[in-house]
């Protein structure tokens, strides 16, 4: 018998910097794996004063499944009416359960409310899963760079 999981995505704390630690060091760790890189990116090497200035500068979103972390993102906000959007992690162990979905979900609704009218995201242009999952949430390549040593794709979702 299938039992309904229980997804809650909110605001992170303060308190919540070792879970997101955790959930980004997962997450990137299989980023590279899936883009077929060698030099840690730069998620990688984030300590929690950084995640906590995060908190404190940006919109930063934890997920949980039946109460344990496994996604989290972050949004700063720019006076042009765009968005980027950073360290969008979910746990491998839990990846394709609809926590990607739901905590696109709560960075839509916030865009939303917050005028945004461009939402941008680097990703790499070989990791095939994440850019599937960002056209099926409506995003479209702007443009490409090599300026960290790989094909990064330059993601960008209209919101107005």
């Amino acid at each position: 018998m299938m039992r309904n999981k229980v997804f809650e995505v909110r605001k992170a704390a303060i308190g919540d910097i070792p879970e997101i630690h955790q959930i980004t060091k997962e997450a990137f760790e299989k980023y590279m794996e899936l883009a077929g890189l060698k030099k840690k990116v730069a998620a990688l090497e984030e300590n929690y004063g950084d995640i906590k200035k995060d908190i404190e500068t940006k919109e930063v979103f934890i997920a949980f499944l039946d109460g344990i972390p496994v996604g989290s993102a972050r949004i700063e906000m720019f006076p042009d009416q765009t968005a980027y959007l950073t360290r969008f992690g979910v746990r491998p162990d839990y990846q394709n359960h609809g926590i990607g979905k739901a905590l696109m979900n709560a960075v839509d609704v916030t865009i939303k409310q917050m005028g945004v009218k461009k939402l941008f995201l680097h990703t790499a242009s070989k990791a095939a899963p994440l850019v599937r999952f960002y056209y099926g949430r409506g995003f479209y390549v702007d443009s490409v760079t090599k300026n960290r040593g790989y094909i990064r794709a330059l993601l960008c979702k209209d919101y107005s």
